[in-house]
């Protein structure tokens, strides 16, 4: 009977079958540096309507020193952040600018998303937002149609893309509304969030705004402080804003405006507390009073000032203020 002796060519694999290539050669005479853990990177997945400003947070991102792959099919997102946690040298911060153009577009997203869930690998959703009628004048003026409008109106991609989303939004850690931010403000908003996370657990926007102009639709919270008499009724107070001291005072003074900032002040304790423990790092608190002049002014203030004094990052933005 032959004996069966490997070929020469058989002898030279061998070295090779502890792993897949030169891959595995090195595994062989490393074996401590494949003991090490992959390191997993910082995700956050950007979307949002388009023409609300997703090409703009790119480039903010960017700036901020985060590794951005933009216009990546979702089916991609996991091969990549594995490829990276295995490179030492690559970036810890990734950001994926992704759109939804399609039924089977958003399905592969979902289970793209699942499947980073199911990893344990933390990922965040920043999701931008824009009025119906901003998005329209924004096309308008770039002549360009929507990605979805087909043979119809621009009005009619965006209502489908906003059904598509809907759920996406609803998931989204932090939603901003660009309908009334230029591209700076845009920036200033990412930054705050985004800018140097890991010496701020939790950041907090407290927003004045008018009810006559609409509810901001980025809000986490929001708060409704009508109930106080409104400045607006008294001449000598009437052209100055809720920052104005005697405004201000005037505001305060006011029976159960005291007991409303002390008691909003023990239920926010408890939502920043929940929103720290579940690893959320920013919220949008809305304050609204009829015109966005006086009392939401003056009460976003003080709500700002007690976030603060409990250790929150907080910025104070006006968004209805000189409106009128």
């Amino acid at each position: 009977m032959r004996e069966n002796k490997p070929s020469e060519q058989d002898q030279r694999r061998e070295p090779e079958q502890a792993g897949t290539g030169p891959a595995g050669a090195a595994r062989a005479e490393e074996p401590e540096a494949a003991s090490e853990s992959p390191h997993a990177p910082e995700l956050v997945i950007v979307t949002g309507m388009s023409g609300a400003g997703r090409s703009t947070a790119a480039k903010v991102f960017e700036d901020l020193g985060w590794y951005v792959v933009d216009n990546l099919a979702p089916t991609l997102i996991a091969p990549m952040v594995d490829l990276v946690m295995r490179e030492s040298r690559s970036t810890d911060r990734l950001a994926f600018v992704v759109d939804v153009r399609g039924r089977a577009f958003f399905d592969t997203l979902r289970s793209t998303l699942d499947e980073l869930d199911s990893a344990g690998l933390n990922h965040r959703i920043v999701f931008l937002e824009s009025d119906d009628d901003v998005l329209v004048r924004r096309y308008e003026g770039v002549r360009r149609p929507h990605p979805l409008q087909g043979e119809g109106r621009v009005t009619d991609g965006i209502e489908r893309e906003r059904e598509l989303l809907r759920e996406l939004r609803g998931e989204a850690d932090l939603v901003i509304d660009t309908s009334a931010r230029n591209v700076h403000e845009l920036r200033t908003a990412i930054e705050s969030a985004f800018g140097d996370s890991d010496d701020v657990p939790l950041r907090a926007t407290v927003m004045s705004f008018g009810f006559k102009y609409g509810l901001p639709v980025d809000a986490d919270l929001v708060a409704d402080v009508r109930f106080l008499p409104n400045p607006h009724w008294v001449p000598e107070l009437r052209p100055r804003t809720g920052q104005d001291p005697e405004v201000s005072g005037y505001v305060l003074s006011q029976h159960g405006a005291k007991e409303f900032l002390d008691r909003y002040a023990e239920v926010l304790n408890i939502i920043t507390e929940g929103y720290r423990r579940e690893g959320k790092r920013y919220m949008t608190l809305a304050v609204g009073c009829t015109g966005g002049k006086h009392r939401s002014v003056a009460m976003s203030e003080q709500i700002a000032a007690r976030l603060s004094a409990e250790g929150v990052d907080t910025q104070v933005v006006h968004r209805d203020m000189g409106r009128e």
